[in-house]
Formats: C-alpha cells, structure tokens, sequence
C-alpha cells in the first residue's frame, strides 16, 4: 500500500495570471506529478501523439464513455468533445501519484462533484490588478490584439468563481506564490482522507494499549 493516496490539483486562473508558470514549476519541484491527459474528438494535429498529447476518441466512443461514467469532466468547445478520463487518473492516486488538472471554473465543479471530488485540492490564482493582467498578455507575444481582447471579455467570468475553490492565491510575485503553492499541496497530502492507512496504525495502537490493561 502506498503511503498516501494521491491528489487532484485543480489549477484555475484567467488567461495571463501566471497558471501554466506555477504548473510548470509545480511539476518541477515534485516530478512524480503528472498532467491528465485529456480525451477529444478532435483530428490529431502534425506531431500529436494518442495517449501523450491527447486520447483521440471518436464522438460515438467519447459519448459512450461520458455515459458510463468515463469522464471527470467534459465539455464542448468549437465544435469538438473535451474531457478528462476518469481511469487513468483512479489508477495514479490509488497508487499515491498526483494528478494536476489544467482546467476552468466549469471543469473545475464536474471534477469536485465527481466520485473522486473528495480527493481533490482546487486553487484559484488571481492576477494582482486588471491592469497587470493584460499587461502580461501583451508582453508574453503569443496572441494578436484582437485575441488578447477577447481574453480579457472572458477574465472576469472566470474571476467571478473564485469562491468556488479551496485556495485562492493572488499572483503578485511568481517566487512568492510558487512557495505558497508548494505549501498547500505539501498540507493537503497530509489530509486524514489521504492517508488510508492510519486506520491500521489506529487499530494498532488501540491492541497495544488493550494488551497494557
């Protein structure tokens, strides 16, 4: 039996508040932490890989998993089916592995009310004022204006949930709340809930103390 049973670290944040960053170094400070990959009905793109990229289903197989219960969450977004499966990520926290989840508000509350929601840790990262948040997504030149714009019309839809999360960490400085994000996480694996065996050692410790009387 492993020590403890594994997370499901939820990440949120609108676009430019630093969310891919903190995973990214997440993943850094402990690599037993994997990303879920996630399923679509999508075409592959040049160089995708099935099973690393993503797991390509057809709609008929991804409509058949959601209603078995196959999928933490799914959604559907320009004209294809996106969801996480729910096997792989069962099979890693069974063996104490973290699982991460990139994924917004929406995907965020499938996931907590899924089988699995009581082993979940969901943080939200806020960005310090409006101003720096677009300030960060033209300075970072991956998008042109007009898909900045449009970043910046859904950033307060995506805002206005933060009291749907366990953590919510404001992203003043990167150094700062990378720290507190290892805090958290370092905590919650230390829940009761993930920590099955205890109820051995309890067990334990109460013949110990039968045999003394």
């Amino acid at each position: 039996m492993p020590d403890r049973r594994g997370l499901l670290i939820i990440l949120s944040s609108p676009s430019g508040a630093g969310k891919s960053t903190l995973s990214r170094r997440l993943r850094d400070w402990d690599p037993t932490i994997s990303f879920s990959v996630s399923a679509t009905t999508r075409a592959p793109r040049a160089g995708e890989v099935d099973g690393r990229d993503y797991h390509f289903l057809t709609e008929a197989g991804f409509k058949r998993e959601v209603a078995d219960g196959g999928m933490l969450e799914h959604a559907h977004v320009f004209g294809n089916f996106y969801g996480s499966p729910k096997g792989p990520v069962e099979t890693a926290i069974d063996g104490g592995a973290d699982v991460l989840f990139d994924v917004d508000w929406q995907g965020a509350q499938q996931i907590q009310n899924s089988s699995l929601g009581q082993h979940t840790l969901s943080i939200f990262i806020l960005p310090p004022s409006i101003d720096e948040l677009h300030r960060r997504l033209k300075t970072r030149g991956q998008d042109s204006a007009e898909v900045i714009a449009k970043r910046m019309q859904k950033s307060w839809d995506e805002i206005s949930h933060w009291a749907e999360y366990d953590y919510v960490l404001i992203n003043d400085d990167l150094d700062e709340t990378e720290a507190r994000l290892k805090s958290i996480v370092t905590a919650a694996r230390l829940k009761r809930i993930q920590q099955p065996w205890l109820n051995e050692h309890v067990k334990q410790l109460h013949a110990e103390f039968e045999e003394m009387t």
